[in-house]
């Protein structure tokens, strides 16, 4: 059969008008034999068609090409699994399909070709889908991943994360309109140790507040004992913000919110007014002032000529003690201790060189040597706790603990106003952390800032700057206050009596 009649399409046509089909279906007219197979194929008739007895040649001939399909899908299936383990090869190029009689398809008219299209519709498009094998995109054509952010360590140690609160102001800014200036004033100075001490900062805040009512007018429709309380806590959380409240600044302000909520509302604002100040003046002079005289007149007792009395940092009422001891004319020699970052003992030692004491300074690297030669040690507080145990300046509980090994007297001078129904164990539940920039930055003399800088950032390092510790009463031998001498487990006593006067 010749290849124009595959390609013409009209005579296609002319042939499909004349043919002629029983009521069965089964067309009557013999055709070629390569058309009766292409259109049987095509239209997808099953029934038994008469065709000549060379078609069982081509029959055969379609079998085999059925085989050579499968081992060429078998070939392809290998060569697409090979293309997978190298993606960067090249595509195949497609081969060309040909039908039973050995013809490209590619050649062929489109109406022509659909037919034995049909008829290799599955296995062309199985085929197809076996020549292009996936590719792969390679690594060097991949946009590189973006850098994991990295966490910023945290500066703050682990163990004392519960005392880290807001940082310190240092600055008025953002502090509230009814905060008074003297208070604004007193914050900055606290936060930056110019008012420093237990007693100071305690009588400090009681003058303020003296301002603070003396300014106050209270607004209509509220009653002085009940706005007073409000307008003073605004005070309060200014101060806090700065630095935390010291025991003693506690009870006394306790005792003004406890004094206020007593007034009588039908009392003239004025007459209330001056009864706060004239309270707020008996209360520094008798729980502050006169008391601290009443301890360092019981403690000159305890010190006799040729003493060496030792102490650690700087405590107003042992300061006091000292000066009275050497105005009463006795003979003895002291011993200073001091610490960083504050070396608050650096000023104790000039106060009392400047009045005639012999002094000697040191630091607490060589206290081990130092208390060799002391008779007894003088230690101030911060606060008492109710179970006996000292509250002080970070330091003093080795100063003690020394002290106790070499069998030499330590005696606690403290006033009642600083006594608590606190109890602590240690110094990890209840203490006050300060700015570590505050224990200096190694290497700052020589680069600077920049070198402040780097240290900050340096990783796998943090800095804890604590101001207190706790010395466990077994280190004390006695605590001296405005009441008289007693033990440490006394303390509690004391302070039920203070409260209730």
């Amino acid at each position: 059969m010749s290849s124009d009649t595959l390609s013409s399409p009209s005579a296609g046509a002319h042939k499909g008008n004349q043919e002629k089909v029983d009521n069965n279906g089964v067309d009557k007219t013999q055709k070629p034999q390569e058309s009766s197979t292409s259109s049987a194929a095509a239209n997808g008739i099953k029934g038994s068609v008469k065709q000549p007895a060379d078609e069982k040649s081509e029959k055969t001939s379609g079998a085999e090409l059925k085989k050579r399909a499968k081992a060429e899908k078998a070939a392809k299936r290998a060569q697409a699994k090979e293309g997978q383990q190298k993606p960067l090869q090249d595509v195949p190029q497609p081969r060309e399909s040909k039908d039973q009689t050995g013809k490209n398809l590619t050649n062929q008219s489109p109406q022509s070709s659909s037919a034995s299209n049909l008829q290799h519709k599955r296995r062309a498009s199985s085929s197809a889908n076996a020549q292009r094998p996936l590719q792969l995109r390679s690594a060097q054509h991949q946009p590189p991943a973006p850098a994991p952010e990295l966490k910023k360590e945290s500066k703050k140690v682990t163990m004392f994360s519960h005392l880290y609160g807001n940082p310190r102001r240092t600055t008025v800014a953002g502090a509230g309109k009814d905060v008074h200036p003297s208070v604004l004033a007193l914050g900055l100075q606290m936060s930056n140790y110019v008012v420093c001490g237990s007693n100071a900062r305690c009588v400090s805040t009681l003058l303020v507040f003296k301002r603070v009512i003396d300014a106050y007018t209270t607004p209509p429709g509220t009653s002085l004992p009940r706005h007073l309380t409000v307008h003073l806590s605004a005070q309060i959380d200014y101060l806090v913000s700065c630095r935390p409240l010291s025991v003693s600044m506690g009870n006394s302000i306790r005792w003004l919110k406890l004094l206020i909520s007593r007034i009588d509302p039908d009392t003239p604002e004025s007459k209330a007014k001056a009864e706060l100040c004239s309270a707020i003046d008996n209360f520094i002079r008798e729980r502050i002032t006169a008391a601290g005289q009443a301890i360092a007149s019981s403690a000159c007792s305890k010190i006799q000529d040729g003493d060496v009395i030792l102490t650690f940092a700087k405590s107003s009422t042992v300061e006091r003690t000292l000066l009275e001891a050497h105005r009463q004319g006795k003979s003895f020699r002291v011993i200073v201790v001091d610490s960083a970052p504050l070396h608050e003992g650096a000023n104790l030692a000039r106060s009392l060189i400047s009045s005639g004491l012999q002094v000697q300074y040191t630091l607490t690297h060589t206290f081990s040597h130092m208390v060799q030669g002391a008779t007894k040690v003088l230690l101030g507080a911060h606060a008492m706790m109710s179970n006996g145990r000292l509250y002080s300046r970070v330091g003093t509980a080795l100063v003690a603990m020394m002290a106790k090994e070499a069998d030499i007297p330590v005696i606690v001078l403290c006033e009642s106003v600083k006594f608590t129904d606190k109890v602590a164990l240690d110094s990890i539940a209840l203490n006050e952390v300060a700015p570590p920039e505050e224990l200096g930055y190694p290497g700052t003399e020589t680069h600077g800032e920049a070198s402040a800088e780097k240290w900050q950032d340096s990783p796998n390092f943090q800095a804890l700057n604590l101001m207190y510790d706790l010395t466990p009463e077994e280190y004390i031998h006695m605590v001296i206050t405005e009441y008289g001498s007693l033990p440490p487990s006394s303390v509690p006593v004391v302070h039920r009596l203070s409260t209730d006067t």
